[in-house]
């Protein structure tokens, strides 16, 4: 067999298995043999360029380059849905239609998933384009980063295939997945999502696809749209769709009366509770296409068409208490006691209730009852308050405290920040704890330790900060509850192990207010090494794309501390990386140094992100859209004509991708 013919047989087999994997959900190897024959396929590509393909398994996986998102004009507007919380409303959908058409018809009733909507292009049965709703009009083009969804197909299945056809369906997040990346939001003190929607929606919007496929996204596709489709009804075209490898929903009923609508309706109204992603409604649409087309549109919806939403779940309940706690950061967060009350499928017991505008805005008395609704039906939050309830005995006013409630500090509220903080950075148990589980996530240093043993070594003596954990002994371990000569041995082959992580996650492990993975990164590069930024003034570390003055000050704040000064240089003891290696470094240049440059159309020589990835690594500055400051815009073919246009107003100089690569290749 040659290389050629290997590369394909394992493009096709993987592409099978992850078919079945996650279409099917009926896997027919193990985990470690897809990733066996995954990684031979990888080792293929990079060792035969000249067979690329975009629609190879392997282009799943995302480049970690950053990208952009241009405009893309859709082929059919992406008009939105009218909604209805009302049954009688559905009945006059119903009764308008029927009114309508005179003649009978069919109703697809369809569950509404409550994701971010998606239009797909398949061109000869391979995805070329992603595209999000947007206006309706025009939508962000996110195909890097819909590529990494492994339910969506790259390459569609079975020769009857239109040659152009657009699939429209819903990106969304797992609950599982949704409560993953919540509690790692938690663990680094980020605010968390309220809702898998948002989540989605955020995750397709990241500018690195690699950081998208960790996130494990799913998709449910619910439209099929073309010239040339094989059948005249919707639910034929998806259940062709279904057989050419996209991910169909098996909860649709083909309605022929009303009483057939609600029966579905009422059925999921709780079931819906019990599936793996958010669902919020149902959608209800006329099955003939023909009879669509003579219903027409309005200018805004589709007449053809309903969304009847759930009523979201709310209950009322007794506010008992106010309890405040203290993050790694020092942010202080307000959280609602109650009396337990059942909430979707939950007993609910507390509520967040984020910070002093939000306690100020509600009017909270404790003993008052309570409206609890869950965001995105996960999330408790209060929404309101029966004041009605409200009686002789109204207990004491809600206030946001003053001092720490750990170690007693002074709050202080920064100007322009919702957000309470205990200065208290080296004094306060809770923010002392919790940057020592910030350093040791899988982000940052990835020791094998959890909050409960850090909290548990903490109150014993053993650590008082990050330095400490590699002060630790063997003894010291084994002589605690638990703890073995196998699961010690363990822990400190973690620890051995992290002196290998890289600079910029050292960085980010320091846990400096505001210093992100992204912009550990950003620093990292730009000044070198951990001696350099803490030399950097403001003006210094402004002048680096992308870092604000928030953040400049922050880490200028952070160095000035001679308590984290000793810290680091305890750390640079123990071996970890100060500096980014030679190797990371090797290959930049300063050759397109103070020029910014616009990419626009597709390539031949290097994908899209391969030449963003050349433009920072050569100095440069990639950016999305033109303007004055624009030096040249890297043109491919198939390029935006409004970009072209602007770029020739504005006197901007266009060069192909041969231009391009000659720039590079010339000596500085």
């Amino acid at each position: 067999m040659s290389v050629k013919q290997e590369i394909e047989a394992l493009r096709t087999e993987l592409e099978q298995h992850n078919y079945n994997y996650y279409v099917l959900s009926a896997p027919t190897i193990s985990d470690q043999e897809f990733d066996e024959k995954m990684r031979r396929l990888q080792r293929l590509e990079q060792e035969h360029p000249e067979l690329y393909d975009p629609a190879s398994p392997t282009q799943r996986v995302g480049s970690d380059l950053t990208n952009n998102f241009e405009k893309i004009e859709h082929r059919y507007p992406m008009l939105s849905l009218a909604n209805t919380y009302s049954e009688n409303d559905v009945q006059a959908f119903y009764d308008s239609v029927s009114r309508a058409l005179q003649e009978s018809f069919e109703i697809v009733a369809e569950l509404k998933y409550d994701g971010t909507s998606i239009s797909l292009t398949y061109e000869r049965g391979i995805l070329t384009q992603a595209v999000t709703r947007g206006d309706g009009t025009r939508g962000d083009n996110v195909t890097a980063n819909v590529r990494t969804i492994r339910s969506i197909p790259l390459k569609l299945r079975g020769d009857d295939v239109p040659d152009l056809v657009e699939i429209r369906g819903e990106i969304l997040l797992p609950w599982a997945e949704f409560d993953r990346l919540n509690k790692e939001r938690a663990a680094q003190e980020e605010p968390l999502f309220a809702n898998p929607r948002n989540a989605a929606s955020g995750t397709i919007k990241q500018k690195n696809p690699a950081e998208v496929a960790t996130r494990h996204l799913d998709a449910y596709l619910y439209y099929v749209l073309g010239e040339n489709l094989p059948y005249g009804t919707h639910y034929e075209n998806l259940e062709a769709a279904r057989k050419w490898g996209l991910k169909i929903s098996d909860n649709i009923r083909v309605c022929r009366n009303f009483e057939e609508i609600m029966e579905f309706i009422h059925s999921w109204d709780a079931a819906r509770h019990n599936l793996p992603v958010a669902t919020d409604g149902i959608v209800l649409k006329v099955n003939s296409l023909r009879q669509q087309q003579q219903l027409g549109m309005t200018a805004k919806n589709p007449r053809w068409a309903i969304a009847y939403k759930f009523q979201a779940e709310r209950a009322l309940t007794t506010l008992n208490s106010v309890s405040f706690q203290v993050g790694r950061t020092g942010a202080v967060t307000p959280v609602a006691n109650l009396a337990p009350v059942l909430l979707a499928g939950t007993t609910v017991k507390r509520a967040s209730l984020h910070n002093a505008d939000i306690i100020e805005s509600l009017d909270l008395h404790i003993g008052d009852k309570v409206y609890v609704e869950k965001g995105g039906e996960i999330i408790p939050k209060i929404v309101g308050v029966d004041v009605s309830a409200r009686g002789a005995n109204l207990g004491e006013k809600v206030k946001f405290i003053d001092r720490c409630p750990v170690c007693g500090t002074p709050l202080v509220r920064s100007e322009g920040e919702a957000a309470h903080y205990c200065p208290n950075e080296s004094g306060c148990p809770p923010q002392l704890m919790g940057g020592i589980e910030h350093f040791v996530t899988r982000k940052a240093m990835n020791i094998n330790v959890g909050p409960e043993t850090i909290e548990d070594f903490f109150h014993a003596g053993l650590i008082k900060n990050s330095a400490d954990l590699y002060e630790l002994k063997i003894t010291d371990l084994t002589h605690r509850e638990g703890w073995g000569e196998t699961s010690a041995q363990k822990l400190l082959k973690s620890l051995r192990d992290s002196v290998n992580v890289p600079f910029e996650r050292v960085l980010f492990a320091l846990g400096i207010r505001y210093v992100g993975e992204t912009v550990a990164k950003k620093l990292a590069y730009a000044f070198g090494s951990m001696d350099s930024i803490a030399r950097a003034t403001q003006a210094e570390l402004t002048a680096v794309p992308e870092i604000g003055e928030r953040i400049a000050q922050s880490v200028v704040d952070y160095f000035k501390d001679e308590r984290n000064r000793e810290l680091i240089a305890r750390l640079r003891e123990k071996g970890l990386r100060m500096e980014i290696d030679d190797e990371a470094l090797s290959g930049r240049t300063e050759k397109l140094k103070g020029l910014t440059i616009v990419i626009s159309g597709t390539f031949t020589k290097h994908s899209r992100e391969e030449y963003k990835n050349m433009i920072e690594m050569n100095g440069g500055k990639n950016v999305g859209s033109i303007s004055k400051k624009t030096n040249y815009l890297l043109a491919g073919d198939s390029m935006g004509p409004a970009k072209l246009e602007k770029a020739t107003q504005l006197g901007v100089k266009i060069i192909n991708e041969e231009e391009f690569l000659a720039m590079l290749s010339a000596d500085e």
